[in-house]
């Protein structure tokens, strides 16, 4: 594994928002899911940035031939954990573009996370990976992560939250 170490970690801010959903688009495509991709730079203004903001996002960047790219991002959330009484920050995705895999940056936007979620007092980090994924779960094994076997995720989508809502 080549260690890259001239990069950066840093908060994406708004003007962020078009390198954000190129990171997206680039995931959709690696996990074999853009066809399931909806969202907007207006909705991820609105979500990220605006009021009331769902998410935050930290970019990894590196300069090459003198212009600074994102080479890859982590988006997360916290939530709360009634057993710990305490925040949890979930990830909900990171990803780091395939041709700069294997030089750290994986390992720094890890890194970054347990920074922000020991300064949240966070009991813990979690997120889901697509079963097939070998190089995902391989890299989060080898952080210490674990698999929650006992945990089954469910979902409703945006149709299944309006047919509940049908007196």
């Amino acid at each position: 594994m080549n260690k890259d170490k001239n990069f950066t970690i840093r908060e994406a801010n708004a003007n962020d928002v078009d390198t954000i959903l190129a990171l997206i688009r680039g995931l959709a495509e690696y996990e074999n899911l853009a066809h399931e991709l909806k969202t907007t730079p207006e909705l991820l203004f609105k979500h990220g940035f605006g009021d009331s903001p769902y998410f935050h996002t930290i970019l990894c960047e590196k300069n090459i031939n003198s212009k600074t790219i994102a080479v890859g991002f982590a988006l997360y959330f916290f939530t709360f954990s009634t057993f710990l009484s305490r925040p949890t920050l979930y990830l909900e995705d990171l990803f780091v573009l395939p041709e700069h895999r294997g030089n750290g940056y994986g390992l720094a936007l890890f890194k970054s996370l347990a920074q922000i979620a020991e300064q949240k007092e966070c009991g813990r980090i979690e997120w889901a990976v697509l079963n097939w994924n070998e190089p995902a779960l391989n890299f989060y094994k080898s952080l210490g992560a674990y698999p929650q076997s006992e945990w089954t995720t469910y979902r409703l989508d945006s149709a299944a939250i309006k047919n509940l809502l049908v007196p």
